[in-house]
C-alpha cells in the first residue's frame, strides 16, 4: 500500500469490489448472510475500516468453503449472526465504535461538569 492509497482509501475500495465479486458467486441464502455480516462487522471498524478487511476476507472464505461443501447457512453461522460477527471482531463483548464514542462523550461531559461545578 502506497501513500496515495492510504490517503484516498482506494485500496479499501478495491478490496470491497473484490469481496462483492466473490460474494456474487454464492447461493442466494449465502449472499443474504454476507450482507448481514458486512452490516454487523462494520460496527467494529476503526476510523478507516482497514481493520475489517482481514476479518471480512476470512468470513467470506468460510462462506465460500461451506457453500461448496453444500452446508446450509444455518449450519455454518447458526441463528445469531450478530454474535458470530462479535466473535469475529475479537471477542463476544467487543466494543463497537458507538461504545467508544459514548465513553468519550461521557468523559468530556464529566470533565466539563467537573470544571463548572468545582
Amino acid at each position: 500500500m502506497n501513500f496515495w492509497e492510504t490517503i484516498t482509501g482506494s485500496d479499501i475500495t478495491r478490496d470491497w469490489k473484490a469481496f462483492d465479486a466473490r460474494a456474487a458467486t454464492l447461493p442466494a441464502d449465502y449472499r443474504a448472510a454476507w450482507e448481514e455480516i458486512k452490516g454487523h462487522v462494520s460496527l467494529y471498524s476503526d476510523f478507516t475500516g482497514r481493520n475489517l478487511i482481514p476479518i471480512l476476507d476470512g468470513a467470506l472464505g468460510l462462506l465460500e468453503e461451506t457453500a461448496a461443501e453444500g452446508q446450509s447457512v444455518g449450519e455454518v453461522l447458526g441463528d445469531d449472526i450478530p454474535g458470530f460477527c462479535a466473535a469475529l471482531a475479537g471477542e463476544a463483548g467487543g466494543r463497537s465504535y458507538r461504545d467508544r464514542w459514548r465513553e468519550q462523550l461521557n468523559r468530556n461531559v464529566a470533565r466539563k461538569l467537573g470544571r463548572l461545578g468545582g
